[in-house]
């Protein structure tokens, strides 16, 4: 998937959506920069859920279609509760779970690793970013990628790294479990699941 200008896109949604835009450098220049602009005109409903769905997009380096394939499989599942739901089938990715537990530095690093092949479910070698999930799933390096130049910090990125309560990692044999689910709280996000179930809904 190709993203583009990262510094441009996360200045313009006005969050911090990369990993590279999460520094306090980052802040301080779109704090300034929004002191510096004219007050702009209150954006509608549409605008503002336009704005949130882009925030999830490139948060989780998803194209248009596969977050529209999430919501309407979230719609069609669940009466209630569905932003949650949406969050609980995001973070289930094989990407996503490979980046949250440190063993790579950005998502696009985990995206890629996962595509080549390095990683293995239960002891079976998957190349699908998205694949689902479960919990009781094992997502481990595969052996003969252990070695490989994007692995070669790994320890340290697993002390940096604040793994979510839905899994457990085994720093010893490079490995994680999903214990659980994700737990949906907007106050920890930088975006609104809701205003984005509500977008695909219009």
């Amino acid at each position: 998937m190709k993203i583009g200008p990262k510094y441009k896109i996360a200045r313009r949604l006005g969050s911090a959506v990369f990993e590279k835009t999460q520094t306090a450098k980052f802040a301080l220049n779109l704090e300034k920069k929004t002191k510096n602009t004219r007050p702009k005109r209150p954006s509608s409903v549409f605008g503002q859920q336009l704005l949130e769905k882009q925030k999830v997009r490139f948060t989780y380096c998803i194209t248009e279609k596969q977050l529209k394939n999430y919501v309407k499989k979230v719609i069609e599942l669940s009466k209630s509760n569905q932003a949650d739901y949406l969050l609980k089938s995001l973070e289930a990715r094989a990407d996503n779970v490979v980046l949250r537990s440190g063993f790579v530095k950005t998502r696009l690093q985990a995206r890629q690793a996962v595509s080549h092949g390095h990683f293995t479910v239960n002891g079976t070698r998957i190349t699908v970013p998205s694949y689902h999930l479960k919990k009781g799933d094992v997502v481990a390096i595969r052996e003969g990628s252990k070695s490989k130049k994007l692995f070669e910090s790994v320890d340290k990125n697993l002390l940096e790294t604040t793994v979510p309560s839905f899994l457990k990692v085994n720093a010893k044999d490079l490995s994680v479990q999903v214990t659980g689910e994700a737990v949906y709280s907007p106050q920890e996000l930088h975006f609104d699941l809701n205003s984005v179930m509500e977008y695909y809904k219009r």
